[in-house]
């Protein structure tokens, strides 16, 4: 199938799989005689395992690993755990910098009258005052 197949298929834009290609995430798509790429179910396959582990909010170089382990039929399932757990750790400490952010504009919200007067916490922390 061509990229727009693929795309559709896979739920990876055209535009991320021709950059995938060029980062070397996946192997170059074969090429019709008119130069257009083609992919098979193979390489569908690959495209929507990336973006199920995009979904998850791997980032590229830990799909990378995910992808080798993938391929290695050979590999312990521990090292795919561990790589798992260290996302999950990444995306729990991103959860409580979120939350503190919460908590801290929530606080500021409650210092701001909210009325017709000037004065405001909320701009003043950000100005650094």
């Amino acid at each position: 199938m061509n990229i727009g197949a693929a795309a559709a298929a896979s739920g990876v834009s055209a535009k991320m799989i021709r950059h995938y290609e060029q980062i070397g995430l996946i192997p170059p798509a074969t090429r019709s005689a008119v130069g257009y790429r083609h992919y098979d179910a193979a390489g569908i396959h690959t495209l929507t395992f990336i973006r199920r582990a995009r979904d998850l909010g791997f980032p590229l170089e830990e799909i990378r690993q995910l992808l080798a382990l993938w391929r290695d039929r050979q590999r312990p399932s521990a090292d795919v755990k561990a790589v798992a757990l260290r996302h999950v750790a990444a995306l729990e400490a991103k959860a409580e910098a979120l939350r503190a952010m919460s908590r801290t504009l929530q606080a500021l919200a409650e210092h701001c009258h909210g009325d017709s007067r000037p004065d405001c916490p909320i701009l003043d922390e950000l100005a650094g005052s």
